[in-house]
């Protein structure tokens, strides 16, 4: 296991994501979804973050993806489903959608896939934590905290202080590749 990003690091690459979003987006008309589990989080902090440069109240909402997987039959028999909490109309908003890590591009396509079923909104742009490459569907981040080109053999563990007590990304290798 090797470290790719550290506690300190995050304290850099959050303000400076937030601070990119002010300057690239309209934030009055601007809505944000975190997908679950640790894209909520993060969406939380950037919320905070922006407020405090702008001080305009930024409606926010979390996103479970887990129905709209393509392989929710090869994670579990019982696949744990978390809360969609989205408290407002999205149709006609600009949403910024929230994840942690970008590798696949399955997982953004599952959220999209969600949000189409609250309504139609006017824009929606992605900002990620880190992108790992490797993507299987053409889909790109508008705002990417970091980058690393990583082969398949090797994972990207985000951990984020609200669940596991820290603020850290390590590279591990797969066992079963």
């Amino acid at each position: 296991m090797r470290v790719f990003l550290k506690s300190e690091e995050y304290d850099k690459v959050l303000p400076r994501l937030a601070a990119e979003v002010i300057e690239r987006e309209n934030v009055e008309h601007l809505v944000i979804i975190g997908v679950r589990r640790r894209g909520d989080i993060l969406s939380v902090r950037l919320k905070k973050l922006i407020e405090e440069r702008v001080n305009i109240d930024i409606p926010i909402g979390a996103i479970d993806i887990n129905l709209y997987r393509d392989d929710l039959s090869c994670l579990s028999d019982f696949p744990e489903i978390k809360e969609t909490d989205i408290p407002f109309d999205i149709t006609g908003k600009h949403i910024l959608l929230v994840d942690d890590v970008l590798y696949t591009g399955r997982t953004i396509r599952a959220a999209l896939n969600a949000i189409f079923d609250y309504g139609r909104p006017a824009g929606i742009k992605l900002l990620i934590l880190a992108d790992r490459g490797g993507r299987e569907i053409p889909i790109e981040a508008n705002y990417v905290g970091v980058s690393i080109n990583l082969p398949n053999d090797e994972y990207m563990s985000v951990k984020v202080k609200e669940l596991e007590g820290e603020d850290i990304i390590t590279i591990q290798k797969r066992d079963n590749i």
